[in-house]
């Protein structure tokens, strides 16, 4: 049993009667990630990939613009010695520190749940500063699209057992899995699976295509287009905000990809229709 699950007894009802019977639950503790020792938030997340989790985080609210901003990150350690699982602290080269406190002196400390992605940002349009528009550069096919879901639903292994984790992934032109993360939250799994690449020096990642498994949040744009991957579809729907963010950026936004189906929002100059 991983540390992202545990272990449950519920009762099950069938035609009336109840039976004693053992599950497993996706976990969700708190991460509190702290910026050179002092406290920035606390995520509700599912246990696993907390470095790259932090790292994808820090990107996203462009506290960090790539891996040479990054010092050592760490878990924290109790007066024992002894790894404290739920704190991780983020180092940073001093040409980073001016910015580090800025964020802190501008940050209202929350604590955010795993659907949150703004929580602690003051204002919407603090979101949009610095975003550029994404140039068009490469298309894939229809059929290269209606792929994806069968791609993301291999690499959930824990929604198997679960049935409650979000996922995304990256994906290559060609249709290659590239990376995937999963996680209660559906941000944190973005953060995760696109903070992977960031400590493997891999920005930008405009060769890429992101794929999630639950709605297209402006949250979730916003993110693909700070680690710079220019498509962007979902299984479910976008919203609003998240379609007029991608439209301004030239981000491509897909929904609804299911079977051979799905909806164009933004962007369709990068797919292949027949």
């Amino acid at each position: 049993m991983t540390m992202a699950l545990q272990r449950l007894d519920v009762l099950k009802v069938h035609a009336g009667v109840a039976r004693t019977h053992g599950d497993v639950a996706a976990a969700e503790e708190p991460l509190e990630i702290r910026l050179n020792g002092t406290s920035f938030v606390t995520i509700m997340r599912t246990p696993g990939a907390d470095r790259e989790l932090a790292a994808g985080f820090l990107l996203a609210e462009r506290i960090i613009a790539a891996a040479d901003d990054l010092g050592v990150i760490r878990h924290c350690t109790d007066a024992q010695g002894d790894a404290t699982p739920n704190v991780i602290n983020v180092g940073f080269v001093p040409a980073v520190s001016a910015r580090i406190e800025r964020a802190l002196a501008d940050r209202r400390m929350v604590t955010t749940n795993s659907s949150c992605g703004v929580c602690g940002r003051r204002t919407i349009d603090d979101l949009m500063t610095g975003i550029e528009p994404m140039p068009s550069r490469w298309s894939v096919s229809a059929a290269m699209i209606a792929s994806l879901p069968e791609a993301l639903r291999a690499a959930q292994p824990l929604f198997d057992e679960t049935g409650g984790l979000h996922a995304a992934a990256l994906i290559d032109r060609g249709g290659r899995l590239v990376a995937s993360a999963e996680d209660v939250g559906r941000h944190n799994a973005v953060d995760k699976v696109v903070g992977a690449q960031v400590l493997m020096e891999r920005l930008p990642l405009d060769d890429l295509m992101l794929f999630v498994s639950g709605r297209a949040s402006y949250e979730i744009v916003q993110k693909a287009l700070v680690a710079r991957v220019p498509l962007l579809a979902s299984v479910s729907a976008p919203s609003s905000l998240a379609v007029d963010l991608a439209r301004r950026s030239g981000l491509t936004l897909l929904g609804f990809v299911r079977g051979d189906t799905f909806n164009i929002y933004t962007g369709a100059e990068r797919i292949e229709l027949s």
